[in-house]
């Protein structure tokens, strides 16, 4: 093992414990593949995670939606700077909505997860949070009743005048696309991307509530009558976060997909271009964060007791994917250990 591979699987060794139960990391470099693994796939045995598991990737799923409408834009079926309104009527959309603008999070339209203010303040959306969400984890929300019950909700600003991160931009853009093609959003991404890459681990499970195949477990805790509580959420309908982070794949899947992307295979050079054009206050493209001037992009994503890491160089040459496995809470409390722990790797994978 080279010394960036020997400090990656010392991070993920350091890293699992009572709070956080697995990690899978793989380190694509210059047509070297690493694969290191670390704690165990369910609370309370002693079996290790497998190496190239399926998990679900949570806000990764943004930037093969992104990809996919893009494609989409690439063949002429609508543009980048359309109304979305001509396209998708009986949502009552404001008119000055883009196509760009869900993409990049500049519509302004309630996130219906809820809204967080810089003031503390918070306006509940639908269930994600506590027992509330744990019983309600096998429910089904058509895409269409979360965007009419967002957009019932005021918009938190004017159509382009800021940016603001909401699940709800993507579930319209699953409609756009759905409506334009006549397809399913799964349909047109295997034909777009997961077909062409031949990407047999990663899918839209829609309503599905198993992971298919080897993966490790996550879980929620939550407190209730003062006894604290924890519950396996690997099997869950996913359809209550729908295309803000519904997908599944593997780690080398995920290499697989945003090094092709980045390495042009994907999208014509115009629209990776303006995929990777940060937006001034987030460094948010169009379903990618533009970190270093451009010198890293990334999507990571946490859905539920699941984490995913996904980062690349800007020619797909040298990548890293990931996935953790967490006991989940309200209060977020593993997010810290993560956020240190993706400071280290990237740290160790990148910066040579």
């Amino acid at each position: 093992m080279s010394t960036t591979t020997t400090a990656l699987q010392a991070a993920i060794d350091e890293l699992v414990g009572p709070g956080i139960l697995s990690a899978q990391l793989r380190l694509h470099d210059r047509g070297e593949v690493w694969v290191g693994t670390a704690g165990v796939a369910r609370l309370g045995e002693p079996e290790g995670p497998p190496a190239d598991g399926r998990f679900r990737i949570g806000s990764a799923t943004k930037t093969f939606a992104a990809t996919a409408v893009l494609g989409l834009v690439a063949e002429g079926r609508f543009g980048l700077d359309d109304p979305v309104a001509g396209h998708l009527p009986g949502f009552d959309l404001d008119p000055r909505i883009t196509v760009r603008m869900l993409l990049q999070h500049t519509s302004g339209v309630f996130a219906f997860t809820g809204e967080y203010f810089e003031d503390g303040t918070v306006v509940p959306g639908i269930p994600v949070l506590g027992r509330e969400w744990v019983d309600a984890r096998f429910t089904t929300y058509p895409p269409e009743e979360l965007a009419r019950f967002a957009l019932a909700k005021p918009a938190r600003f004017e159509p382009g005048a800021d940016w603001n991160y909401s699940n709800t931009n993507y579930v319209l853009a699953r409609l756009l696309v759905e409506k334009v093609t006549g397809r399913s959003l799964a349909e047109e991404t295997h034909r777009l991307i997961l077909g062409p890459l031949g990407l047999t681990n990663t899918f839209l499970p829609e309503t599905d509530t198993e992971i298919p195949g080897p993966h490790a477990h996550a879980y929620y805790r939550y407190e209730e009558d003062g006894v604290e509580k924890t519950v396996d959420v690997t099997r869950q309908n996913p359809s209550w976060i729908s295309t803000g982070g519904d997908m599944i794949s593997t780690t080398e899947d995920l290499a697989t997909f945003v090094s092709a992307l980045m390495a042009g295979r994907l999208l014509p050079a115009p629209l990776l271009d303006e995929m990777r054009t940060p937006h001034p206050k987030a460094g948010y493209g169009l379903g990618l964060f533009v970190l270093q001037d451009g010198a890293l992009l990334n999507h990571n994503g946490g859905l539920s007791g699941y984490a995913t890491i996904m980062y690349s160089t800007p020619d797909g040459g040298t990548t890293l994917t990931g996935s953790l496995t967490f006991v989940d809470d309200a209060a977020m409390s593993q997010s810290e250990h993560f956020q240190k722990f993706v400071e280290r790797i990237l740290t160790e994978a990148f910066s040579r």
